[in-house]
């Protein structure tokens, strides 16, 4: 566990290279959205993804999942597409299904710093305000076999 406040380049890479599943909370099933072309590139990488909304059925024919807790198999990565107001509850999500990494995109960071500073204090890695998919590209991650 990091201090998400001051994460290295390394410590990203080490959580997109041991990532297998990654929820993506707030996909949509519109191809002009980023958290779908982001999701697109992330399963064009190998990862197994997952979308989490409430509101959509399904997405390219991949069922969409109301909550984290219906996610069929542990998650890696949550990456959060939503509004700042919601990232307390979808934190307290990840903690109860025992996620191992909360990734805020760019411009999704709490109201104060308490939802982070929980989801750090319950041990999981906490990477904000960062687009996954840049950081990947940027650190040039192999795609996984």
């Amino acid at each position: 566990m990091w201090d998400y406040l001051d994460i290295s380049d390394d410590q990203i890479r080490q959580i997109l290279e041991e990532a297998q599943v990654i929820a993506v909370v707030g996909e949509s099933n519109d191809h002009y959205y980023t958290s779908y072309q982001v999701a697109q590139y992330l399963k064009e990488m190998g990862y197994t993804v997952y979308p989490v909304n409430p509101t959509i059925d399904e997405v390219d024919g991949d069922k969409s999942y109301p909550a984290l807790k219906d996610v069929p198999e542990p998650i890696d990565i949550v990456d959060v597409f939503r509004s700042p107001e919601f990232l307390p509850e979808i934190i307290e999500e990840a903690i109860a299904v025992k996620a191992k990494t909360i990734w805020t995109q760019l411009g999704v960071v709490g109201l104060d710093d308490t939802p982070e500073q929980n989801a750090y204090a319950a041990g999981l890695n906490v990477v904000s305000d960062k687009c996954i998919r840049t950081e990947h590209e940027r650190l040039e991650i192999k795609p996984k076999e």
